[in-house]
């Protein structure tokens, strides 16, 4: 791409079928915010959700807002509103807990239909939460677990009877890298293992269709390509062929068949309802359901893509701009590639911090990576090459390279 200018981006802007969703998020002026796939931002439906949810559910309706205002169905009800984005079907997503404690309700749910194998196999780059929460349930399974975290890769040659489970991340949160979920669920499959994936990074910016390529269980959070806020709730789907087969490994009273009956046997209400524990967080789900309203009359295709384009767009200014300057660790094939771009540098940290100076929020993932969001919803063309002019004028004066920039801050 050559001679890429302003003007372009912005005719591209004006053209974008998306573009009027913007108007639906709360984002500062000024402010360039490619950090989407970390935390998103306000969406001004939530502000109004939850205002809603305190003075008028809480202050007024009390208690009995539980039954008048829907709060006992809120987990079932949002998890209808995800469940087109993820390629599945009502009733069968549930909204509740943290996307860790989710993936543990799946991974001890799924081990328990494979009693007689003893491998559980990950990918080594996967995020840490997901290796050490795997690796405890391992240990709880009430038998002798093997789990191996294995090099990109290296899936088909460890498949064999003796595995049970495999759960991997559908977009990889350092590289960007998209994993092909139905090819490697027909793969798990064919060696009689359950597939687990994480759509952290996925959920609201690609394709995914877990109907489609036959999955067994997939998690995922909601802070951010969904904007639900800091710390939202995260959603699980069961496939429906096994809801009847598992059990909830955390079992508690909301979860019950009949939790005002208060009986001291645990009997788990029918379908995913079954996976909720316990008393969910109101405030935070009325955010979450405010959240979702930016995605009514999407067309996912569109999303994804806005997504490529933008992303393509991206890696060939940078790379037209600053020749060298930075190795592109993102896949280039569009199949491969999620909603984010990261480029390798020793002084990543320093450019993310410098950008950050001026108005352009990427963030930073050790030991070397510079990432960047690129939400479709949002971000719009002439961002990405106001991005790119800044991150050169950034390299050319060495502004990276200030002291200011060197020590590192708790969140990076």
């Amino acid at each position: 791409m050559t001679a890429y200018s302003r003007a372009d981006a912005l005719a591209a802007d004006a053209a974008d079928p998306l573009a009027g969703r913007r108007d639906a998020f709360v984002l500062p002026d000024g402010l360039i915010y490619l950090d989407g796939n970390s935390l998103g931002p306000l969406v001004r439906a939530s502000a109004a959700r939850v205002t809603g949810t305190v003075t008028d559910e809480w202050g007024q309706g009390l208690i009995a807002s539980w039954n008048t205002a829907g709060w006992m169905d809120l987990p079932l009800s949002i998890g209808d509103r995800i469940a087109p984005l993820i390629g599945a079907g009502p009733g069968e997503v549930v909204a509740t807990d943290s996307l860790t404690i989710l993936l543990a309700k799946a991974i001890g749910a799924a081990l328990a239909l494979r009693p007689e194998r003893s491998t559980v196999l990950t990918d080594a780059a996967n995020f840490h939460t997901d290796l050490y929460i795997l690796e405890a349930m391992a240990r709880r399974a009430g038998r002798p677990l093997q789990v191996r975290a294995l090099e990109r890769g290296d899936l088909a040659g460890a498949l064999d009877d003796s595995v049970a489970l495999v759960m991997l991340t559908h977009v990889d949160f350092r590289t960007g890298e998209m994993l092909d979920l139905a090819g490697l669920t027909a793969q798990v499959h064919r060696a009689g293992a359950l597939m687990l994936w994480d759509l952290a990074h996925s959920t609201g910016a690609v394709p995914v269709d877990l109907t489609g390529a036959g999955a067994d269980f997939a998690a995922g959070c909601t802070y951010k390509y969904l904007n639900g806020g800091p710390g939202s709730p995260a959603f699980l789907w069961i496939a429906p062929r096994l809801v009847g087969e598992v059990a909830n490994p955390l079992p508690g009273w909301l979860g019950h068949a009949r939790p005002f009956d208060f009986e001291a046997t645990f009997t788990p209400a029918p379908g995913i309802r079954g996976f909720v524990t316990s008393t969910p967080s109101i405030l935070a789900l009325a955010a979450l359901d405010g959240a979702l309203d930016a995605f009514d009359g999407i067309d996912p295709a569109a999303l994804r893509a806005k997504s490529l384009a933008l992303t393509d767009l991206f890696i060939a200014l940078v790379e037209e701009r600053l020749p060298g300057a930075l190795a592109l660790v993102t896949p280039r094939d569009h199949a491969r590639r999620g909603s984010q771009v990261a480029w390798r540098h020793p002084a990543a940290y320093g450019i993310v911090q410098a950008l950050i100076a001026r108005g352009v929020v990427g963030d930073f993932r050790a030991p070397d990576i510079a990432r960047f969001g690129f939400a479709p919803l949002y971000v719009r063309y002439v961002d990405v090459f106001d991005a790119v002019t800044h991150l050169a004028a950034v390299l050319e004066a060495g502004e990276h390279l200030d002291a200011r920039h060197a020590t590192r801050r708790a969140v990076t």
